[in-house]
């Protein structure tokens, strides 16, 4: 197979382009020149937000192209329509964010949808990935486009911080605030399972929407946590709350303490979705020890600072607000 990665570089499209390369295929990775490809890909310069910065894609075919761009739909529809000639299929790493809110517990892919347009330019990030979707399904068709709706990600490369975050939190050891219940279950991607199963299910040519993200009871909180404690050999103390308490203290979810819902809407959207149609078509998961493990040893090999994308937020609480909020819960 014939790839071609539009980024490649960086989290997710690195994952998919070196799993492209494990495979045998002939990867070529599209981008900005900001950082190196996976060694044996073929490299383009070029940046899609510049007049004319699509000009190496000018020539050249390819079985497949996959894009996980999240800016601008308009992005999405010059490189589509570019390429719909002389491209096999589109796969298009979009998110579940796609789902009009509130999504229902359990939601699947008939569920209903933001709107969006393949000609926007810079839009929220729910927006600007439907627009992605439509833009992809205008150029190549629907019976030649795969839609990878993604829930939360994680995995070595993770440039955004939610378990970089944890693992460099625990490794400094001493009480942890730990958000629970210690059973809630939550559902997330190691990045390198949704590259194995995207470039299965272009190989074998699926189309339409996926739902992409561990099945419901994959893992809990205190699984995640724990994990983290055995791998970095840390001495501490996870102090697991109630979210009532949490939520008294002003913490805020998933940001201050990534990966992190309160039982409720907001969980019920990230942590519930139904993706039975993914692993009918061959999702498979592994063990949470294993993605916490390997993105440790990742960590370990920069020297422990994880990169951070400039368009994200740092994540999670600072040692002094933890501080703060471990001295003002009431004493078990």
């Amino acid at each position: 197979m014939k790839l071609l990665m539009l980024g490649g570089t960086e989290f997710v499209g690195r994952a998919i382009a070196e799993g492209a390369l494990e495979r045998g295929w002939e990867v070529t990775v599209f981008h900005r020149g900001r950082h190196d490809v996976p060694a044996g890909a073929a490299s383009l310069i070029g940046d899609r937000t510049a007049p004319d910065g699509l000009g190496a894609l000018a020539t050249g075919s390819w079985d497949v192209v996959v894009d996980t761009w999240s800016a601008a739909p308009s992005a999405v529809r010059d490189a589509a329509r570019l390429l719909a000639e002389r491209v096999g299929r589109y796969a298009y790493v979009s998110s579940r964010s796609v789902y009009a809110w509130p999504p229902a517990a359990g939601l699947a892919e008939d569920g209903p949808l933001v709107e969006g347009s393949p000609d926007d330019g810079e839009v929220p990030y729910a927006e600007a990935k439907r627009g992605g979707e439509l833009a992809a399904v205008e150029a190549f068709g629907p019976d030649r486009t795969l839609l990878v709706r993604a829930g939360l990600i994680l995995g070595p490369y993770e440039n955004v911080g939610r378990l970089p975050w944890w693992l460099g939190r625990i490794a400094r050891g001493g009480p942890v605030l730990a958000p629970g219940p210690r059973t809630l279950p939550v559902q997330y991607i190691d990045v390198r399972d949704l590259a194995a199963w995207t470039l299965d299910a272009v190989a074998a040519g699926l189309s339409g929407p996926y739902n992409l993200v561990s099945p419901p009871g994959h893992t809990t909180m205190g699984g995640l946590l724990d994990a983290c404690v055995r791998v970095t050999g840390a001495e501490t103390e996870l102090r697991w709350t109630e979210p009532e308490a949490l939520l008294a203290a002003g913490v805020a979810p998933w940001t201050e303490l990534p990966v992190w819902l309160p039982p409720g809407e907001m969980y019920d959207a990230m942590h519930t979705a139904d993706v039975s149609r993914a692993v009918a078509t061959g999702l498979r998961c592994r063990p949470a020890e294993e993605t916490v493990a390997d993105t440790w040893a990742w960590l370990e090999s920069l020297g422990g600072a994880a990169p951070q994308r400039p368009d994200r937020q740092g994540a999670g609480l600072s040692p002094e607000r933890e501080a703060e909020v471990l001295a003002s819960l009431p004493k078990s």
